[in-house]
């Protein structure tokens, strides 16, 4: 406990605790609904368009955030329309963006000249970094995204289940699709910023895959997500300041074990009652 105390007691140990536990509740629960629909590579996708956003801002000499999020709020709709108007799968349309997102991302960096720290800070995670205003940006949008999530969740779990009996069922399925492209795409950019590019898909995937691991129930599985992020995200941070590692790193790291731990026990539990 003293050693929370002293954390604590740090600005910015405050900030990044305060923006995680925001985030990983944030992204864990949009990853339910990836986990379901099997979309998960459209995260790390819009991950990595991101850096094209990043490339701009920095270049530009404008904050990187909120150019990065429009950057990424585009890409989603772009894919979510084209999804509809050309029949061509969304991981094909995904790795298209991706690609083209990440090579234009290079070459404006390429016309940046000197060291960039910005553009470090983005690819690998910096939540030790993140300023007031960035808190505040992470807090009104998360806000907005986990109302609409909770208005919509059991369309979004219609939609996830059966895009067929959603729309039978009244849902109007083009709507609540694009409104849950454009959340994850907002979503996972706030998450580059404590992540990093690299390793921001697993706060949105790890906490559900291990909390499916652990129970049966949907109900069950919604709340073990919740709480296994929240703890994930606890855990790496306290870990990462005690024995001074990179905190993004630590955090999937410490995920990653508590995913292993759960599908340990309920293979475990599967042998002990056959």
């Amino acid at each position: 406990m003293p050693v929370i105390f002293e954390m604590l007691s740090y600005p910015f140990m405050q900030r990044a605790f305060a923006s995680g536990l925001v985030l990983a509740a944030l992204l864990a629960a949009l990853g339910i609904f990836v986990t379901i629909r099997k979309m998960s590579f459209f995260s790390d996708g819009i991950a990595h368009s991101s850096l094209a956003g990043i490339a701009i801002a920095v270049i530009s000499g404008l904050a990187p955030l909120p150019v990065a999020l429009t950057w990424a709020l585009i890409v989603a709709l772009i894919i979510w329309r084209l999804e509809r108007s050309t029949r061509l799968p969304s991981d094909t349309l995904i790795g298209v963006f991706f690609t083209a997102s990440m090579a234009l991302g290079v070459v404006l960096m390429s016309l940046s000249r000197g060291y960039q720290p910005e553009l470090l800070s983005y690819l690998f995670g910096s939540i030790l970094s993140i300023q007031t205003r960035d808190l505040l940006t992470i807090a009104v949008i998360a806000a907005l995204v986990m109302i609409w999530l909770i208005l919509s969740f059991r369309q979004l779990t219609y939609l996830s289940l059966s895009e067929d009996n959603a729309a039978v069922s009244g849902i109007n399925v083009p709507v609540q699709t694009a409104a849950l492209y454009v959340a994850l795409s907002l979503a996972t950019v706030l998450g580059v910023k404590i992540l990093g590019i690299v390793l921001v898909s697993a706060l949105i995937v790890i906490p559900p895959a291990a909390g499916r691991a652990m129970t049966g129930s949907f109900r069950g599985y919604v709340v073990a997500a919740l709480v296994l992020a929240e703890i994930m995200m606890v855990a790496g941070l306290t870990v990462s300041y005690l024995y001074d590692l990179p905190s993004g790193a630590t955090i999937v790291l410490i995920g990653t074990a508590l995913f292993f731990l759960a599908a340990g026990g309920r293979w475990l539990r599967t042998v002990l009652t056959a």
